[in-house]
């Protein structure tokens, strides 16, 4: 897709912020400055048409102008088309965007209607970074939907977006404004928030959703689209868990992760520079907290539960079970720690950064540009076919395989099973997408049978840490059969998960 481009960055905050960033010097000292109300009405279709294509439509009023807008997907986070026009009235002028993907999503009987309202006042400066002229809009306000009733959206963010120059400056300055006000990277528009008002979707765990490629993509342009997927949908599930104890949320945060690692690793030397090394580095260690209680969140919701039934008069259960609670609450409580520390934001932004603007984009040594400029098709089916390769070989007699052996068939699916699941788009061709749902499943059957055995592995330790420590009798006994039932499950999934490594086998590839 071609068209006019929107480089922005959205960043959120809390209304004090906003008013301690309008007094410094940064923004006082900006060449241009302004202040404006502004009311968006945005329109879709019943069916909302527009936003299943990806597409958002909206009619401004400032002032005696009216300016309508539509915008599309875009990359997922950072880099997004935009056409805008000034237009007679409130109501949207389709003849303007018949060059548009809006003309190909609307049929003629579709009519348009408004779902909801953004009223905003932004405060505009225009600051000088780097290179390049960045506007920074501090914008306040709440978006309304007629069926929500009295239920509103707050609004306090900090725009920045690139009117001429380079990315890299936008970055250079979000971290600039974050060393004066605590920043939280915005991964929904204004648009985004007004269809979850408008369909009561608020606070909802949301899983991956599937990354927007397309067939003319370059493999750095894949890569940048794959990361923001990941790095959205860890924000989405993050504010849910900043809001309250969930575990649901939990694991959709940890599973953003590690897809996003795994996309590291899928990239491989396309991306390999100093600071995303050390950038993976952090990531990881940062995160070592999630592991720890999500393995408590398995073990108190699916194991502990199965010994009951299997025991139902071992009083030393409950012992253990009060143990372990205690243990999850200290753990919940230091991921909402880091959650809230600036360490953490600042990661954030660092890689938002380094994936838009990193080292890897400005190496000029051939085989760097080669690698980045290969067609993400091309790219995608190497990659996938060394993957493969990669499961089918370490599989191999997968049910007499030593733990730590298992353990490597399960990183190699799941690397697999992420790199199927991101370059899906690249291959939209009826024969691929069949090829693919059976590819994908009988994988997922793999994956499920290695995740158990996982499970029981982090079982076993989560025992081995209350046989370490002062706990009770009882609950020390409880723990001793916790884990021979344990033991005897590993046999059974065992053998399912032989016979899932050789369906996968058996597969077509979907890319080929």
């Amino acid at each position: 897709m071609t068209g006019p481009r929107e480089i922005e960055l959205k960043l959120e905050c809390e209304p004090s912020d906003l008013t301690t960033l309008q007094s410094h010097p940064l923004l006082q000292e900006a060449s241009e400055q302004g202040e404006a109300d502004l009311e968006s009405v945005y329109f879709d279709t019943t069916d909302q048409s527009l936003r299943q294509a990806g597409l958002g439509l909206r009619v401004r009023r400032s002032g005696e102008r009216f300016i309508q807008t539509l915008k599309a997907g875009g990359d997922g986070l950072f880099d997004r088309p935009e056409w805008e026009q000034e237009v007679a009235g409130p109501q949207p002028d389709l003849g303007v965007l018949a060059d548009t993907p809006l003309a190909k999503v609307l049929a003629r009987k579709d009519a348009l209607q408004p779902l909801f309202t953004t009223a905003v006042t932004r405060r505009r400066y225009l600051v000088e970074q780097g290179r390049s002229r960045i506007e920074v809009a501090l914008d306040t306000g709440r978006i309304t939907a007629p069926v929500a009733g009295d239920r509103t959206i707050p609004i306090c963010e900090v725009e920045l977006e690139l009117k001429d120059g380079v990315a890299g400056d936008v970055f250079a300055l979000a971290h600039a404004v974050a060393s004066l006000i605590p920043l939280r990277l915005g991964v929904r528009s204004k648009a985004e928030r007004g269809y979850v008002l408008a369909s009561s979707e608020l606070d909802r765990v949301r899983k991956a959703e599937p990354v927007p490629l397309r067939e003319d993509m370059s493999a750095a342009e894949a890569f940048q689209a794959v990361s923001h997927a990941c790095l959205r949908h860890m924000r989405l599930n993050e504010d849910i868990l900043l809001l309250g104890r969930d575990a649901n949320a939990l694991h959709q945060v940890r599973v953003a992760i590690r897809r996003l690692r795994s996309a590291f690793s899928l990239f491989g030397d396309l991306i390999d520079d100093p600071q995303g090394a050390r950038l993976r580095v952090e990531l990881k260690r940062m995160t070592e907290p999630l592991g720890h209680a999500r393995n408590l969140d398995v073990f108190l919701a699916t194991t502990l539960p199965a010994e009951r039934e299997r025991h139902p008069d071992e009083p030393g259960l409950l012992n253990l079970e009060t143990q372990l609670e205690g243990r999850r609450t200290q753990a919940y409580e230091s991921i909402r720690t880091l959650l809230q520390s600036a360490e953490w934001r600042a990661l954030l932004l660092d890689l938002v950064g380094w994936i838009n603007a990193g080292p890897w984009l400005g190496d000029e040594a051939e085989e760097r540009v080669t690698l980045r400029e290969e067609a993400a098709r091309e790219f995608a089916a190497r990659e996938l076919d060394r993957r493969r390769r990669q499961v089918k070989r370490r599989g191999r007699d997968l049910d007499v395989l030593s733990p730590v052996d298992r353990h490597q068939v399960r990183i190699a699916a799941k690397k697999l099973r992420y790199g199927a699941e991101f370059f899906a788009g690249l291959y939209p061709a009826k024969k691929a997408v069949k090829r693919h749902v059976t590819f994908v499943k009988a994988l997922s059957e793999l994956q499920d049978h290695l995740g158990a055995l996982n499970d029981i592995a982090t079982g076993h330790e989560v025992v081995r840490n209350i046989a370490g420590e002062h706990a009770g009798a009882s609950a020390l006994f409880a723990a001793g059969i916790t884990a021979a039932d344990l033991e005897a499950r590993t046999r059974k999934l065992l053998a399912a998960a032989a016979d899932a490594h050789k369906d996968l086998v058996d597969a077509k590839p979907f890319w080929r």
